[in-house]
């Protein structure tokens, strides 16, 4: 039948089908569980004088030295206090990292890589840059760099990546393929990891939350650390529920300038040993295994 002229074209990213939560693959993950949690920690650093990042205040100078400082106290103290908790409370920790944090501040990675089960994951030199608006030799070449550079550093290949502020650009998908990256954190569209199609084969779509995220939810809408926190556990509950039918992943999301400070410290480090130790009932992992059991299984 044609189209009708006034109809209105919907564009389509063809990296996915659409499937419903009956039509997927079905299998457990390690210990025959059904959900698999993971804590990631965002390390990041800002050009001083830029005016991207989340922002205390929007009514900052234009050389932006509150919200600057503010975020560099992440660096400087609250980071530091994330990784000894990570640590005591044996948590994986999934460390999502700006490649510029090797130039600034690299004794705080070589704080959260001393966590043995830990990944390190890609996320752009600084997020004082959005990829999504770079040409596609720029954007190559910087996808080039951190992988070049971090698993360098780490002696392994990086597997994961995630763009800073989620910016993609129409190649994105292939360029990380092309890099050697295996999966990608950008898409929140599912509980369940999902294979992409690119010009270079698969590229696994791990799912990476927008809502249990400090930023989007503490800093634009305003909730508190104490709501975050039993957000938190209020999603692990429905999500361990929902698991009883279906293979799923949870992710958390936290930035240490946020989750840092000492009055959100506190309410954190309640809510992260309330969920540690209900560990006989989901695998507490990192997005890196969750793709490496997915690709197993799933044939990909």
């Amino acid at each position: 039948m044609r189209t009708p002229d006034w109809m209105y074209q919907l564009n389509h990213h063809a990296r996915y089908d659409y499937h419903g939560p009956e039509d997927r693959p079905d299998y457990r993950w390690p210990g025959n569980k059904r959900l698999a949690v993971y804590i990631a920690m965002n390390l990041e650093h800002f050009s001083f004088g830029c005016n991207e990042g989340a922002k205390l205040s929007q009514d900052a100078n234009r050389l932006d030295v509150l919200n600057y400082s503010w975020r560099d106290y992440g660096n400087r103290v609250g980071g530091w206090h994330l990784a000894d908790l990570f640590e005591d409370l044996a948590i994986p920790a999934s460390v999502i990292c700006n490649t510029s944090i090797l130039d600034y501040c690299p004794q705080l990675l070589e704080r959260w890589m001393a966590n043995e089960q830990g990944e390190l994951i890609a996320h752009g030199h600084t997020n004082s840059e959005r990829q999504g608006e770079l040409d596609v030799r720029a954007e190559n070449e910087m996808i080039a760099m951190c992988q070049q550079r971090l698993s360098s550093w780490s002696g392994k290949k990086i597997e994961g990546w995630l763009s800073p502020w989620i910016s993609e650009s129409h190649d994105t998908p292939e360029l990380l393929r092309n890099n050697g990256f295996s999966y990608t954190l950008n898409w929140a569209h599912d509980d369940c990891p999902v294979a992409f199609n690119t010009r270079s084969g698969p590229l696994l779509s791990v799912p990476y939350p927008q809502e249990i995220n400090d930023i989007p939810t503490i800093i634009p809408n305003g909730a508190s650390a104490e709501l975050f926190c039993q957000m938190l556990l209020d999603q692990l509950a429905e999500m361990l529920a929902r698991s009883e039918r279906q293979t799923l992943v949870m992710g958390t999301s936290l930035h240490p300038y946020i989750f840092g400070q000492a009055f959100r410290f506190w309410h954190l480090k309640k809510a992260l040993a309330t969920l540690a130790g209900q560990q006989d009932k989901f695998w507490l992992t990192t997005p890196g295994e969750i793709a490496r059991h997915h690709q197993m299984q799933a044939g990909i």
